[in-house]
């Protein structure tokens, strides 16, 4: 029986024992207050006083009402406390259970905030497979995530709730906060605690960017203003435009943009494209090359570009020409 049938099944057996000490007591010659009256100081055993004499009758149906309605009444209670109690034990249970899988989780992504942005960003990811541990301060937000995504109730500007998201072992944390002060800080924690992970924050403006960039982000993004680009992009180069949405975010094409890195000691470390003869030999299409971590990227890269060891190749393929590619330069 569901904890809400069992609740409703107590109350009505305490209405039904009301009713039957009101009907009762008015065949003994109470009047309906008396009744009412005698039998809820009788079932809840306060007994201030008879409201009249009760002759033998009288005593004896008091007694039955005693037995049944402290009863029902210690059956309610029993009830009540036992849908409190599994109600928190059922909480705690899956509090523990989500708390575990964080902790084993490797490579995740945090996503700091679940409003609009935060949303997205979880969407995509899950979509595309990833693993993500979604943190809000609003319970009820985290309350729409789709089942299995991994959640967390908390406060990011605090280094306890980082720790607890996994940050030591993560791959990226995406900070889309609504507030630029609570970003900054957020940001300036994380990059505290894991000098080394990619930080993508949420800037609300054009000057909050630079402010994020110094608080420690790899990336300081303001969504309005891709919006805007892409919107333009779309009236005026629709069919550029499609091509990169469809690149990026259309699950329904077997090809891929995907950014590759170069391992020292790989086969194509220290070695000029045209040696490598990437397309020939794995399929993928070299798009771009960026050398080093402050360099700018190297679109349409010639054959004689030699790729040093650190670099990122940027390449469209297929998923096993992507993974072709990426067992080269690993």
């Amino acid at each position: 029986m569901g904890s809400v049938r069992r609740l409703v099944v107590a109350l009505a057996a305490l209405v039904a024992v009301t009713i039957f000490g009101t009907v009762g007591y008015v065949l003994l010659g109470f009047s309906t207050l008396e009744a009412v009256y005698q039998t809820v100081t009788t079932v809840s055993t306060v007994g201030f006083r008879e409201v009249r004499p009760l002759g033998t009758a009288g005593q004896a149906f008091t007694i039955a009402l005693i037995i049944v309605g402290v009863g029902t009444v210690l059956y309610n209670l029993g009830v009540a406390l036992e849908i409190l109690t599994e109600g928190q034990l059922r909480q705690h249970l899956e509090r523990r259970r989500m708390d575990a899988r964080i902790a084993a989780l490797r490579g995740h992504v945090i996503i700091c905030g679940y409003g609009r942005v935060g949303r997205a960003a979880t969407d995509f990811l899950t979509s595309a497979g990833h693993e993500v541990v979604v943190v809000d301060t609003d319970a009820d937000r985290l309350g729409d995530l789709p089942a299995g995504v991994s959640h967390l109730v908390g406060d990011v500007t605090e280094d306890r709730v980082l720790r607890e998201a996994g940050l030591e072992h993560a791959r990226a944390v995406v900070v889309a906060l609504d507030n630029d002060a609570d970003t900054v800080y957020a940001t300036l924690s994380a990059r505290a605690m894991r000098p080394n992970v990619v930080i993508v924050a949420r800037a609300r403006t054009t000057d909050s960017k630079a402010k994020l960039r110094l608080a420690g982000a790899t990336r300081a993004v303001n969504p309005q203003r891709i919006g805007g680009r892409r919107l333009a992009v779309f009236a005026l180069q629709p069919d550029v435009a499609e091509f990169f949405d469809v690149v990026m975010h259309d699950e329904n094409v077997d090809w891929r943009v995907q950014q590759v890195p170069v391992a020292a000691g790989s086969e194509v470390a220290g070695r000029s494209l045209g040696e490598l003869r990437i397309r020939a030999r794995t399929g993928a299409l070299l798009l771009a090359v960026r050398r080093s971590a402050g360099d700018g990227l190297e679109p349409n890269p010639s054959d004689a570009l030699v790729v040093p060891a650190g670099a990122v190749l940027i390449a469209l393929g297929t998923p096993p020409e992507l993974e072709a590619l990426a067992a080269l330069a690993r």
